[in-house]
């Protein structure tokens, strides 16, 4: 099922059928420069000195062979799925992992490309915001139930076979998802997608074991939002599973990027979603500090910023969850590390909304505990730790 290449990089979708064995053609990576592919993904591709080494010549992309034989596209994702012969994915990967007995990589990389090749639908938007958060890996129907759970339990028990090639595994898929659109445009990505969901259900952290290496990654592409988008994507998918690894994407990949037009509207949405997805908020407590929470108070409130007025209220309905974020449980032990960044907002120029909503109620509680007359529930709404 799968074929020896030089170098790693992403899975051309196109296949053909030989005497019952499903052949895929393996391109060479895009070449690139500076990026964090060239300097790390899959310990591989190594930085070059410019001043003495020449750049290698492009070389020719090969032709997939058998055009004329490629999967067709399905009308949608649930019809795609309905086609799909689990004993025939089993059956693959049993020869993969026959083939290759030494080689967890290449049976998951396996996995990845036969999904995606069976899956062609319609393209979805990078985020797909118009589903559930668990959309693809969970989708669920009466007629689609039984494919479904037998998808999961194949999936499920390669990544158990194959554990220390999963972090290797989720940067193979995010990198081809960013590879695919330009190499071959129209294709879809469910198959990547569906691999990137089922690693992080069960394995959240590999996400976040290195934010900054993903942090650098968007950066890269901060011209091309599609690309920016598919990244925070990929990465979002570990909250849904943990509310502490969610927050970690939240401030660590997101929260860098709120301001930008095409990228807010998705970055408060989740953390919308994610808070919607873990009402019991004592999980996220340690994760919001001043230094996170003070920026997110100000693009809430502060006019004239890049937010749109629709953005800002969203955010501004977020602020109470928050607000029992940043001060946990006992708010009297942590509110004396808020109280200079709250004090120095309380100028003319501050917005009424920031003044009654937000100032007076904190300096009041504040006050009142530092001299010691007890915390006043009314100001910091705080009954419940779950209330919004």
């Amino acid at each position: 099922m799968a074929a020896k290449t030089s170098g790693v990089g992403a899975e051309a979708p196109g296949a053909r059928e030989a005497n019952g064995v499903w052949k895929y053609d393996l391109t060479p990576p895009i070449q690139t420069t500076g990026t964090l592919y060239e300097r790390g993904f899959e310990n591989i591709m190594k930085q070059q000195n410019k001043e003495q080494v020449s750049p290698p010549a492009p070389k020719k992309m090969a032709t997939l062979p058998n055009q004329n034989q490629k999967q067709g596209r399905f009308r949608s994702l649930e019809e795609a799925l309905k086609a799909l012969d689990v004993a025939a994915l089993q059956k693959e990967l049993d020869k993969s992992q026959s083939m290759f007995s030494g080689n967890p990589s290449i049976w998951l990389k396996d996995l990845a490309s036969y999904l995606n090749y069976k899956l062609q639908a319609p393209l979805s938007e990078p985020t797909l915001s118009q589903h559930t958060h668990d959309y693809l890996y969970s989708l669920v129907s009466r007629e689609l139930s039984g494919i479904i759970r037998g998808l999961r339990g194949i999936i499920r028990g390669l990544l158990a076979k194959a554990a220390g090639s999963l972090e290797l595994f989720f940067d193979h898929c995010l990198f081809t998802m960013l590879q695919v659109p330009d190499k071959t445009p129209g294709e879809s990505l469910h198959g990547y997608r569906i691999c990137i969901q089922a690693i992080l259900q069960d394995k959240p952290k590999i996400a976040t074991a290195n934010l900054g290496k993903f942090l650098e990654l968007l950066r890269s592409h901060q011209s091309r939002p599609a690309k920016c988008l598919t990244i925070m994507w990929a990465l979002g998918q570990a909250g849904f599973a943990n509310l502490t690894e969610g927050l970690k994407v939240r401030l660590g990949i997101m929260l860098p990027v709120l301001g930008i037009k095409s990228l807010s509207p998705f970055a408060i949405t989740y953390l919308d979603r994610l808070l919607l997805m873990h009402p019991i908020l004592t999980k996220g407590f340690g994760m919001i500090g001043p230094k996170d929470f003070f920026p997110l108070l100000d693009f809430a409130y502060m006019p004239n910023n890049s937010l749109t007025p629709s953005l800002q209220e969203q955010l501004c309905q977020l602020y109470p969850r928050l607000k029992v974020l940043a001060f946990r449980a006992k708010p009297d032990s942590t509110l004396h590390t808020y109280f200079p960044s709250f004090l120095s907002r309380a100028t003319p120029s501050c917005p009424p909304e920031m003044k009654k909503d937000l100032l007076f109620p904190f300096l009041v509680t504040a006050l009142a505990t530092a001299e010691g007359k007890g915390l006043p529930e009314a100001p910091l709404g705080n009954s419940s730790l779950t209330s919004t």
